[in-house]
Order: C-alpha cells, then sequence, then structure tokens
C-alpha cells in the first residue's frame, strides 16, 4: 500500500477508472455477442454505437474500434443483413408555415474613411 498522500489518491483514481472502463468493455462484448448470436441491423447499429462509445472514453484505439466495426459489417453482409432497414423514419405531416412578416430593409452602414496616417518619426542618429 503506498504510504505518500499522492499515491493514495493515484491508487484511489485507478480503481474507480478500472471500474468505468471495464463497465464500457462489458457492454461492448454483450453488444458484439448480441449480433453474433443473431445478426440484424439493429443488433449491428447497437454493436457499432457501443464500439463508438468505447473509442470516445479511450477505451478503445480508433484503429482497433475501425478494425471491429469493419469486421462487424463483413459479418453482416455474409449474412444478409440489410442495412437500409436499421433506420426506420415514419413520415410526419409537416405543419404549414405561415409566411414570415416581411421586416423592411435595414439600411446599409455608411463605410467611413480610413484614418489619416500619422507622419513617421525620424529616429536620431546613432553615435560612432
Amino acid at each position: 500500500m503506498p504510504i505518500i498522500k499522492s499515491a493514495i489518491k493515484r491508487a484511489k483514481q485507478t480503481i474507480s477508472r478500472r471500474d468505468r472502463n471495464v463497465t464500457t468493455k462489458r457492454q461492448l462484448k454483450e453488444a458484439i455477442k448480441t449480433f453474433i448470436a443473431e445478426p440484424s441491423a439493429e443488433a449491428l447499429s447497437k454493436a457499432q454505437s457501443a464500439i463508438d462509445t468505447a473509442t470516445k472514453k479511450n477505451v478503445l484505439n480508433k484503429n482497433t474500434a475501425s478494425r471491429r466495426k469493419a469486421n462487424l459489417a463483413k459479418q453482416a453482409k455474409e449474412a444478409g443483413v440489410t442495412f437500409g432497414a436499421a433506420k426506420k423514419t415514419t413520415a410526419k405531416p409537416v405543419a404549414a408555415k405561415k409566411p414570415a412578416a416581411k421586416k423592411p430593409a435595414a439600411k446599409k452602414p455608411v463605410a467611413k474613411k480610413p484614418a489619416a496616417k500619422k507622419p513617421a518619426t525620424k529616429k536620431p542618429a546613432a553615435k560612432k
């Protein structure tokens, strides 16, 4: 066990970070296992989302995440999963918007003349 205060604090932080990382990894593994057990567009989406979350939390390296997502997509293609079915959108009727009242055009600001430059001051000659 550490004796120094800062080392004790570090040990506590390490434990809490480890717990957080283990939880993220567990969710990632569960999502991937669910997809492998029964490939579907929804399961693929959740697995890829879990991979992205793990990457964002620095549990996975971005290249590792990219490779895993590519492998999942490959497995989905072999299983015949249709990707278009992953996002189901329902058409909602759009309420007609009332045309906004036209505002009078704002006057353009008058361009200001540039300030007159001050004449450069001459430096005294250097003594030899």
